[in-house]
C-alpha cells in the first residue's frame, strides 16, 4: 500500500482529501504545518506528498525545496492562488503537479495516481516492459512489436509507456492528455483520438478491428496483450 503525506492546515479539507485517498486505497498520515511535514518526510518513507502552499511556520515552497534537494519524493502542490507566476513558482520549486483550490477531491485521487504510476514505471524504467509480443525499452526509448522495430514519435512512446503501465487497465482521454502534456489544459480531447489512430496504425494487423489498444466506450482507452 502506498502511503501518502498530506500536508494541509485547513481542517475541512484535510478530512475531505484524506477520506479520498484513504477510501482510493492508501495510507495517509496528515501534517498541518511545514516544519512538522519536514520532520515526518524525513523519519519516515513516504511515496507521494500532497503539499499545501500557504502553511503556518515554514512555507509549502520552502517546504518543496528542501524535500526536493533530499530526494525526489513525488509532490503535489496544493494553492488558493489562481496565477501563472504562482504556478511556475510552484513547479520550479520542484512540485510534480499542482491543483488550484477549490479543487476536486476525484481530481486529486486521479492525479495522485498518475503520479505514482509514472514513477512506478521510471523505477521500473528498469528496462523492459512486456505486453504479449510488445516489448518496450524505457532506457533506451524504443519498442518492437512480435521482434520488430516499431517507428514511434515522441509522444507515441510517451502514450504507449504510459498504457503500458497498467496492462488491461482503462485510462480516460483526460489522464492521457495530461500525461502526455504534463499540462492541467485538457484542450480538444480529439487530439489523443488522432495519437491512438497513428498508434493503432502502427501496433494492430488490422486497425479497424485492434486487438491490442481497445476502447472503452465512453471512457477511454487500455492496453492489452492481444
Amino acid at each position: 500500500m502506498s502511503r501518502i503525506l498530506l500536508v494541509e492546515d485547513e481542517p475541512a479539507i484535510a478530512e475531505a482529501v484524506t477520506y479520498a485517498l484513504r477510501g482510493a486505497g492508501y495510507d495517509v498520515d496528515h501534517a498541518d504545518n511545514g516544519t512538522e511535514a519536514l520532520a515526518a518526510a524525513r523519519d519516515e518513507h513516504y511515496d507521494l506528498m500532497v503539499l499545501d502552499l500557504l502553511l503556518p511556520g515554514t512555507p509549502g515552497i520552502e517546504v518543496c525545496k528542501t524535500i526536493r534537494a533530499e530526494s525526489d519524493l513525488p509532490i503535489v502542490m496544493l494553492t488558493a492562488r489562481d496565477t501563472e507566476g504562482d504556478r511556475v513558482t510552484g513547479l520550479d520549486a520542484g512540485a510534480d503537479d499542482y491543483l488550484t483550490k477549490p479543487f476536486s477531491v476525484l481530481e486529486l485521487v486521479s492525479r495522485v495516481r498518475a503520479l505514482l504510476r509514472r514513477r512506478d514505471l521510471d523505477r521500473a524504467g528498469k528496462d523492459i516492459v512486456r505486453i504479449g509480443s510488445l516489448h518496450l525499452d524505457i532506457a533506451r526509448h524504443s519498442a518492437t512489436l512480435e521482434g520488430k522495430p516499431l517507428r514511434l514519435t515522441v509522444s507515441e512512446f510517451r502514450l504507449l509507456q504510459l498504457l503500458a503501465s497498467g496492462p488491461g487497465q482503462t485510462f480516460t482521454r483526460e489522464s492521457l492528455i495530461k500525461h502526455l502534456w504534463e499540462s492541467d489544459f485538457v484542450g480538444d480531447r480529439r487530439a489523443i483520438d488522432v495519437h491512438i489512430s497513428n498508434l493503432r496504425r502502427k501496433l494492430e494487423t488490422d486497425p479497424r478491428n485492434p486487438r491490442r489498444l481497445l476502447t472503452v466506450r465512453g471512457v477511454g482507452y487500455k492496453l492489452v496483450a492481444g
